[in-house]
């Protein structure tokens, strides 16, 4: 019998501070009902200078890491699409401020939003071959499409930490997936942008195409499969987008399934739907980290779903790349998941005015090559952006 293979253990971790979508409304002259009912958002996560990718994906892992899952990690995979140097890798960091033992290789990939679905499934293949050891994934990032853009409403910034193992406790994966890649523009942001690049209408209508060919494929290869999965969570970079989602293939007509069938099917999808994207609402988009923020809602407030339920994952990167996962529930997944910690660190939180928000927004690290302290002004504990110095950054920690 092959062995499991998946998810032992994940955390989720957020800025300290966020704006309710009522005041970007007000300041921006919009409904609020165009932000948290049209595209389904209540609060956008915000980052201050100090809590950076880095220290947010630190932070992150370490909410979940032990001194034995140090010494039997062997890979560090950094996925993001805020990375801030062309050469180094983000894990490096990680690797150093986490102290995870020196042998494992530490490395970073890029495919938007796609990019920690590609980490995963990477990380799977290796423990798959040898099952003793463990690899870190890390997803962080900061959505930023620019000050009184049609975006804006859909910023977010967070980490995504999930350690991989053989006999997991949350999430066994199932070695078989479909992905599909499409080279098309709906989003990218060229090195010379500081903001990326967005057509909107189109990548909302590219993401539900996609969605629906790699649907018709699995019904095409496995529809056995296809009808055991109880839930499916989404990529969400705003909430609504699943709904889209979901909403598209209950209108395809083309379908091996009769139509009751396909109807009950995805009755059950949406039923579970609200719970999986509880979070999401309250984050606002983390790009690589979106889909398994998604997840973690799902397995945190959906009360019928249980151990030995199938799960589906989709996830979607723009330009495009997607890939469908599935897996199994595991036995111990929410003694693993501490879901009030999860809960109290978003209830802990402290909502800011339109005008902190901007001056957050606008503030940037110097671009010069001396050496500058950055003033700490935001938590009371864990990892921080703490100096820079010739463009390298420097990190402590806060107990």
């Amino acid at each position: 019998m092959d062995t499991k293979v998946g998810i032992d253990k994940l955390s989720v971790y957020l800025p300290h501070f966020y704006l309710e979508m009522d005041e970007l409304a007000k300041a921006r002259g919009a409904e609020v009902e165009k932000y948290t009912i049209g595209i389904g958002q209540n609060k956008m996560a915000v980052p201050t200078i100090q809590e950076d990718i880095i220290a947010l994906g630190a932070n992150a892992a370490n909410l979940i890491l032990d001194d034995e899952d140090k010494t039997t990690i062997d890979q560090v995979i950094f996925a993001t699409e805020s990375s801030f140097d062309f050469s180094k890798a983000a894990s490096t960091y990680i690797h150093e401020l986490l102290e995870i033992q020196p042998f494992a290789k530490s490395f970073e990939v890029k495919e938007a939003c796609y990019a920690a679905t590609a980490a995963l499934q990477m990380a799977c293949d290796y423990v798959r071959l040898r099952p003793d050891r463990k690899v870190l994934v890390i997803s962080a990032d900061e959505s930023r499409y620019g000050l009184g853009t049609a975006g804006e409403p859909t910023q977010g910034a967070g980490a995504i930490a999930m350690l991989i193992s053989a006999n997991p406790q949350i999430f066994a994966i199932d070695m078989d997936s479909i992905s599909i890649t499409d080279n098309q523009f709906d989003f990218w942001r060229p090195s010379y942008s500081e903001f990326a690049m967005v057509e909107g209408s189109f990548s909302t209508e590219l993401y539900q195409d996609i969605f629906k060919r790699v649907m018709s494929q699995l019904e095409e290869t496995d529809p056995e499969k296809l009808s055991q999965i109880k839930a499916m969570t989404f990529h969400l970079p705003f909430t609504k987008m699943g709904r889209k989602a979901l909403s598209s293939y209950e209108s395809q007509e083309k379908s091996v399934f009769t139509k009751e069938d396909k109807t009950e099917l995805l009755k059950q999808w949406n039923g579970h739907f609200e719970n999986s994207a509880r979070l999401n609402r309250e984050v606002g988009n983390i790009y690589t980290g979106s889909l398994f923020l998604s997840f973690l809602s799902l397995l945190l407030f959906s009360e019928d779903i249980q151990s030995g339920d199938k799960v589906g994952l989709f996830s979607y990167g723009s330009g495009a790349v997607a890939e469908l996962l599935t897996g199994t529930i595991q036995e111990h997944y929410l003694t693993a998941l501490k879901k009030e910690s999860v809960i109290q660190q978003f209830n802990q939180r402290e909502a800011i005015t339109i005008d902190q928000y901007e001056q957050f927004y606008n503030e940037l690290l110097p671009a010069d090559d001396k050496k500058h302290i950055i003033a700490d002004s935001t938590k009371e504990e864990g990892f921080y952006l703490s100096e820079v110095d010739a463009h390298r950054r420097y990190y402590k920690y806060r107990n």
